[in-house]
């Protein structure tokens, strides 16, 4: 399918790479066979996909990621520091801890740190506390961000009925807040069937873009090949997580955080000229973070996945 052919709010993105020819195989020594594609091609995976793996935050609830940014801005300014609410998003999707080193990283909020800090560069330990305190006020403000984003519960239900996939769910933040959206999404109609936060993964395999979120999430569905698994993520970081993995990755332009608004009230009163600039900047840095598929809003999830069906049953791959 062309992707001229779908709707403005959906779109596969094509790869531009070009196909190089295939190095001579003259000089390969004796007893090792190269073998090529055609010969492969009855073993490659053509069945469905089985498994579609969403992040929490803009993808499936928060609608626009508003729950962390008023925290970080809070306790940066504890500190001294002013931030604004683009530094503070910049860095989205990424485990928390990591979020807050990425942040004092930016240029401008590290000439404010040593300026608030008597000349000192912040360190680890500025990282920690800043962590350390983020994560209580995050828990205090998280049930007033726990709705689900609209048309999240049915395309959930369509992939389980009508696609048989399996639901695992990843996040940045860790497990303890996880959970308060795990309870809070039951209560909604949403039960995942594997869930998987940032802090369970070990610090030295390191969190998105690296994959293993999506790998512990296959390990406990019992779900491979890979190229029968969709990861769903509103970040570029988290879309190069689904990528990094080896399986589908789209993303999602519409609720996510580079929206970038205060409030979902915000988002409502903007003029649509406004709405589109935004959407246009957010489906660019999607495809920056290397989408097969970029949709505006997550009630599309199942045209996509009817279309990787049909590609993977041609025998394609991502």
């Amino acid at each position: 399918m062309a992707s001229g052919r779908w709707r403005s709010c959906c779109r596969r993105v094509m790869s531009g790479v070009a196909t190089a020819e295939m190095p001579r195989a003259a000089n390969l020594p004796t007893g090792l066979r190269r073998v090529g594609a055609d010969e492969r091609a009855g073993a490659l995976y053509r069945g469905p996909v089985k498994a579609v793996i969403l992040d929490w935050s803009g993808t499936l609830a928060d609608e626009h990621v508003i729950a962390p940014i008023d925290v970080l801005l809070d306790v940066f300014k504890r500190h001294g520091v002013e931030i604004t609410m683009e530094e503070a998003r910049l860095p989205l999707g990424l485990r928390k801890d990591e979020h807050i080193a990425k942040i004092l990283a930016i240029p401008d909020v590290q000439r404010r740190w040593k300026e608030a800090h008597d000349g000192a560069a912040s360190m680890a330990c500025d990282v920690q506390t800043l962590y350390n305190e983020f994560i209580p006020k995050q828990l205090e403000v998280m049930r007033k961000h726990t709705s689900l984003i609209p048309g999240a519960v049915d395309a959930v239900d369509e992939l389980r009925d009508q696609f048989k996939c399996k639901i695992g769910v990843t996040t940045g933040l860790p497990q303890a807040l996880a959970e308060v959206m795990l309870h809070d999404g039951s209560g909604q109609g949403f039960v995942p069937d594997s869930n998987v936060s940032a802090d369970t993964i070990p610090k030295g395999l390191g969190c998105r873009p690296a994959p293993f979120m999506v790998y512990e999430n296959l390990a406990q569905l019992g779900v491979y090949p890979i190229h029968s698994v969709v990861k769903v993520d509103d970040t570029a970081v988290g879309v190069a997580e689904g990528v990094n993995a080896g399986c589908w990755s789209v993303g999602i332009a519409g609720a996510g955080s580079y929206t970038n608004v205060k409030t979902r009230q915000h988002w409502a009163v903007l003029d649509r000229n406004d709405k589109e600039a935004r959407l246009e900047h957010a489906r660019s840095e999607l495809v920056k973070g290397g989408a097969h598929y970029v949709i505006d809003s997550i009630s599309l999830l199942p045209v996509v996945v009817r279309d990787i069906n049909s590609r993977l049953a041609e025998g394609d791959r991502p």
